[in-house]
């Protein structure tokens, strides 16, 4: 839970730890000309003046210095501990290890200039690359506080805990979690099975019921991860509670020494302390989140741009055929049951979910799901429009601002989900998409309860190749219109 997001949080300020400190080689070449100028120290011996051929000759002749910079820089921050408990640290914590590894960074740089005897490289270059170093390093640490900080108060990369246990582990642990707030951490509520617990507050969080009531609770707000930290003499009551969460998609930890349970993808982490035993259903490591988040991000800004003539043209026949704006918008579930505004260019008459319980018995599809393959209220643009998929396009900002991926199962309607039976709740599991293995098998010609284990399927499955693979048969279904209605 925590442990992936640390690591792979590590990695990212390394990776722009090493941009910075080649940024800093290269301020603190033309910085040392105005060094010298101020104190009068003289020219150096290889340029009078700060300029370009003057700097590529310098790299060129002395590229041990930039070569060996970075990873002299970065080795020695991983051993002061700069990418551990980033988010945790403090500012002047930050700063004091900053100026050890510029201090040391300074003798290691300053060794090799004797042992590759470089007699002409100045010491005062050395000294002047190690402060601008510990300089940009620490404005650039301060603009990524402010920015997790940012996405956080807008509500992104949230993680809802449902904490089962109210005992003193339980509330040691409660303490951890608020002092590791700033990494998206939120307690929605705690579980006690003791009999007169119902309502209490502990630590500034309700209880809000007993295990058994756990599977109700997850239909009613939001939760990510159930977190039990409970007593030994609590394991055989538990059992029942992790299959529910199971069932229907959510992670689970267990905070104690020992669990020996016979379930798939177990794994072994730790949270300030706490031996947490994790259940994933869903298992993907965060470089993989990241790397899909960043296609999402890219490949629907550049269909948005691609599309653009045909948003254009679309606009104009919507409003030249039928009353009504030219979007469509509507709630659904996304992600653990976060409700979200879908859009849609409107393909139907204005008022036409007023009409849907009139046209309720002719419904094509079994399960929660309606669909009519001559729904008289579609218009006749917004046929043509549903059978290249060209109603979806306004879904492109759904993934941009996060709430939809460019893969991922289809967002149900929250009505929907309540008929779900619980094996069913846990394709909500992952985030929904734009196309999955369902739009491109045949879509309405699929019986519900098959597209549900489709989604499983995927969900099980799931990987980067396999998302490529979906979206080049999705290039397929849209051009021919396979499956649509």
């Amino acid at each position: 839970m925590v442990q992936d997001k640390e690591v792979f949080l590590g990695n990212v300020v390394k990776t722009i730890d090493a941009i910075f400190v080649a940024v800093a080689f290269v301020a603190a070449y033309f910085l040392s000309f105005l060094v010298r100028d101020i104190f009068g120290l003289g020219e150096f011996y290889y340029a009078s003046a700060p300029t370009i051929q003057a700097f590529l000759f310098f790299t060129n002749k002395y590229y041990i210095i930039p070569v060996a910079s970075i990873p002299t820089w970065l080795l020695l921050l991983s051993v002061l501990g700069a990418y551990r408990d980033i988010r945790t640290k403090t500012v002047l914590k930050e700063f004091e290890i900053l100026l050890k590894a510029g201090v040391l960074a300074t003798i290691v740089l300053g060794s090799l200039i004797f042992v590759f005897k470089m007699t002409v490289t100045s010491r005062l270059f050395i000294a002047v690359y190690a402060m601008v170093t510990v300089v940009v390093l620490s404005i650039s640490r301060v603009f990524i506080r402010k920015f997790f900080d940012y996405i956080h108060q807008q509500g992104y990369n949230q993680v809802n805990l449902l904490i089962v246990g109210t005992g003193k582990r339980a509330r040691e642990f409660i303490d951890v979690v608020k002092s590791h707030a700033n990494l998206g951490l939120r307690i929605v509520g705690l579980i006690d099975d003791e009999h007169g617990m119902f309502g209490k507050e502990i630590k500034g969080f309700r209880v809000l019921g007993r295990l058994q009531d756990i599977p109700f609770i997850l239909h009613r707000i939001v939760v990510d991860r159930v977190i039990f930290v409970v007593p030994r003499l609590w394991l055989n009551r538990i059992d029942e509670a992790i299959l529910a969460c199971e069932r229907e998609g959510i992670s689970t930890s267990i905070s104690m020494d020992l669990y020996n349970l016979r379930i798939a993808k177990v794994r072994q982490t730790d949270f300030g302390g706490f031996p947490l035993l994790e259940f994933e259903t869903f298992s993907a490591k965060q470089w993989q989140l990241f790397l899909k988040r960043t296609l999402d991000i890219i490949l629907s800004f550049v269909l948005s741009i691609i599309f653009f003539p045909i948003i254009v043209f679309v606009i104009i026949a919507i409003k030249a055929t039928s009353k009504g704006p030219v979007l469509f918008s509507q709630t659904r579930s996304g992600l653990n049951g976060r409700k979200f505004k879908l859009f849609k260019f409107r393909t139907m008459v204005v008022g036409a979910e007023m009409k849907k319980r009139e046209l309720e018995k002719m419904n094509e599809m079994d399960g929660p799901v309606f669909k009519i393959k001559f729904d008289p209220r579609i218009t006749k643009i917004g046929r043509i429009l549903r059978k290249f998929s060209i109603d979806e396009i306004p879904q492109l900002l759904n993934v941009l601002q996060g709430d939809m991926s460019i893969v991922g199962p289809r967002p149900p309607l929250p009505v929907e989900v309540d008929l779900y039976k619980m094996w069913q709740r846990r394709r909500l599991s992952l985030k929904p998409g734009l196309t999955c293995i369902w739009q491109v098998s045949g879509r309405n010609k699929i019986q519900f309860e098959k597209w549900m284990q489709m989604d499983l399927q995927y969900i099980d499955q799931w990987s980067l190749w396999l998302d490529f693979k979906i979206l080049f048969k999705t290039v397929f279904v849209v051009l021919f219109g396979y499956g649509a209605s």
